[in-house]
Order: C-alpha cells, then sequence, then structure tokens
C-alpha cells in the first residue's frame, strides 16, 4: 500500500487540528493527503546550515480540510534540517561526484492554539523566479489591461475568471476569493538519478495556489534534483540533492507539501 494514499481524516475544531487514528492500531482512516501550498521565509544554504536548524515557511492561501475546517492563508509550518552537505569537486579521474544535499523534513502545524505535529511529504517545489513569475499577470499586449496568470506545471487563468484551463481549453481548476483549487492529477517526476510518482487526489479538491494540479517534482532549480520526496523513508524528510554544485533553496522559493498524518 502506497504510503502517499494513507492520510488521517483531519478536522478543526476550537482551531485544533485532530487526528481520527487510535495508538498502536494498525486502522487508519483512508483518504487523500491534505495538500498545503506554501512559501519559504528565509533562504537556506547548505554549506551554511546544520542539522536541527529551524525551518519556517507560510501557506499561501486557505486550505480547506474535511469536517468544514481550514488552515488559514498565513499559517506559518516549521520543520527542521534533516541532513545537509556542501559539495566539494573530486578531482581524481572518472571520480562519481558526491552530491550536496539539502534534506528538510517540515514537521510542525503552528494553528492556534497548541502547535500539530505532522508528517509531511513534498509534491513539487519551485524556484523563487518562477514561483514570483507565477504570481505576477503576463500581459500579451498593450491592448491587454487584465492579463494572464500561468501556474507552474502548466495551465492559467484571467484575473476575474474563475476557470483555470489548459492550453487545450479543458478547465483544471477554479480560482476563487480564497484562491486556487484543483483536483490533483496523476504525474511523475524523473531525474537522472530519481524517480517518484504523485497520485491523484479523487474526488478531492485542494489548494494548488501557483501550482498546477499536475505539478510534480521540481521547477526553476536547474541542475538540483530530488532524491527522496518524504515517503520513500517514511520520515517525512524531502531531500534535495546536486552533483555540480552546493544546494541553495532562496527566499520566495515556494513547494505544494501534502499532509500525510497528523499526530
Amino acid at each position: 500500500m502506497s504510503l502517499s494514499r494513507i492520510v488521517i481524516n483531519v478536522v478543526m475544531c476550537g482551531g485544533f487540528l485532530f487526528a481520527g487514528v487510535q495508538q498502536g492500531s494498525a486502522q487508519t482512516q483512508m483518504a487523500v493527503p491534505v495538500t498545503v501550498p506554501i512559501v519559504f521565509t528565509h533562504a537556506i544554504d547548505a554549506s551554511k546550515a546544520h542539522i536541527g536548524d529551524t525551518v519556517t515557511a507560510k501557506t499561501m492561501q486557505v486550505v480547506f480540510l474535511p469536517g468544514n475546517g481550514r488552515i488559514p492563508k498565513g499559517t506559518t509550518i516549521q520543520g527542521s534540517i534533516a541532513e545537509t552537505r556542501s559539495f566539494s569537486f573530486d578531482p581524481a579521474p572518472y571520480a562519481i561526484q558526491k552530491p550536496s544535499v539539502l534534506s528538510i523534513r517540515f514537521d510542525k502545524l503552528l494553528t492556534k492554539g497548541a502547535p500539530m505535529e505532522v508528517l509531511t511529504s513534498v509534491r513539487a517545489l519551485a524556484g523563487w523566479s518562477d514561483s514570483l513569475d507565477a504570481m505576477k499577470p503576463q500581459f500579451s499586449d498593450e491592448y491587454d489591461d487584465v492579463g494572464t496568470l500561468y501556474l507552474i506545471g502548466g495551465g492559467s487563468y484571467r484575473h476575474y475568471e474563475k476557470d483555470v484551463t489548459s492550453q487545450d481549453g479543458d478547465i483544471l481548476g477554479y480560482s476563487r476569493k480564497e484562491g486556487v483549487f484543483a483536483r490533483l492529477l496523476q504525474s511523475e517526476y524523473t531525474s537522472r538519478y530519481s524517480h517518484f510518482e504523485c497520485e491523484d487526489s479523487g474526488d478531492a479538491e485542494q489548494s494548488v495556489a501557483i501550482f498546477s494540479p499536475s505539478a510534480c517534482g521540481l521547477y526553476g532549480l536547474g541542475d538540483v534534483y530530488i532524491a527522496d520526496n518524504g515517503l520513500a523513508t517514511g520520515l517525512g524528510a524531502f531531500r534535495l540533492e546536486s552533483r555540480r554544485h552546493t544546494v541553495k533553496l532562496y527566499r520566495e522559493s515556494t513547494a505544494l507539501l501534502q499532509i500525510v498524518s497528523v499526530h
């Protein structure tokens, strides 16, 4: 059974998140993971970071939960550095370069009241430049005073229009007052060194913000790749690597996190 298909049914009550699970029980309530679009609030450099350093991000739009709950826009999600290593070129003939590593585990949602411990994975991650481009309307000519917003991974919509469409005109999702929402589409990410699948969300509509419902993997980070999206080991730490340079994540980079379970 794929871990990404197991998530605790999450509800909001009195400002707290509750998880419908019994300690020591093998039974869990089946649902799709809750998708949370986030923006990093500070830069992270693998050559300067240390294991245990705090990492923070904020939700980009409201996230609706089963049971009529919600995670408000601007909610802080907190984590820490799980592993870090800078890049050092090995000049030996035919040497296989040891990659730079930046591994991050987001495990605490700072909701009103007591913080909630969560297990997360990353579905998609975008660099700051691609992220900012996706937030700014692109104008076709001098007569276009509305502009078009292009989602990371494909799809677009016009300001003040609700339909988010593909290049072929298919409706992918909807732009509403609270943000952009869609049913996630099955997709996959493949790099030279890694591969993982992003599953669909069925009938469950998810918060996606500036990401396409088919977004999966990395965008705008050059030769960096995702070696682990947080599900392979079951520890909730996603792992970025590069065999060319030291991994860095700049402020205003963004990601689609998925809450797999709540403790």
